[in-house]
């Protein structure tokens, strides 16, 4: 990955990220957009393409395949640009602490994140007045909410799995049961001889 950059935008609904995003694609610089993701897997399954269904969507796919479904795919995506030849990529919308943490270690010398911000009325009357997916002020505070209780789960999340990490190195007993079962997992997993000398 020489000389590759990838430059990544953040912030909030109505932010600015899509101005900043679509001058720089002007400018020739390839794009992958998050949110994307979701809208093509939406079409691919023939669901119509609301606010409503994409948030319902959203959380769905997130909760059945994995809070970094939407970062696999974007990392496959940008993986497909620099094979391609691209050395400047632009992603659209990281969302989630995962997502960062995943591009990070992903690319870890290659990107640098941007995030955008503006006040919450330019935000708002942004928003209502786009063409795809306009929301209103209901709408729109609804989603910051969401956005902001899915990190705060996240975090929680991570909080919890310290805790369960820290009692297991605190007991042999569970370190040791712990070990036993990934021995018992690589026994059932490999069990078969080898086949080849």
């Amino acid at each position: 990955m020489d000389n590759v950059k990838i430059l990544a935008i953040v912030g909030m609904s109505g932010s600015g990220k899509s101005v900043v995003v679509d001058h720089l694609t002007e400018k020739g610089y390839p794009k992958v957009y998050f949110g994307g993701m979701i809208l093509k897997e939406m079409e691919k399954r023939g669901i119509e393409i609301t606010a409503e269904n994409e948030k319902e969507f959203r959380e769905m796919i997130r909760e059945k395949e994995g809070k970094d479904w939407v970062v696999k795919q974007v990392i496959a995506e940008v993986k497909d640009l620099i094979a391609a030849g691209q050395k400047r990529i632009v992603l659209d919308g990281v969302y989630s602490w995962t997502e960062y943490k995943m591009i990070k270690h992903e690319f870890p010398k290659t990107v640098t994140f941007l995030a955008v911000m503006t006040t919450k009325k330019i935000r708002y009357d942004r928003v209502a007045k786009r063409k795809v997916r306009p929301l209103d002020a209901q709408e729109i505070r609804a989603r910051d909410i969401a956005e902001i209780e899915n990190l705060e789960k996240e975090l929680k999340e991570v909080r919890e799995l310290i805790k369960e990490l820290e009692s297991i190195l605190q007991s042999k007993t569970k370190l040791n049961n712990v070990i036993k079962k990934n021995l018992q997992d690589i026994k059932r997993r490999y069990k078969n001889p080898r086949r080849t000398e």
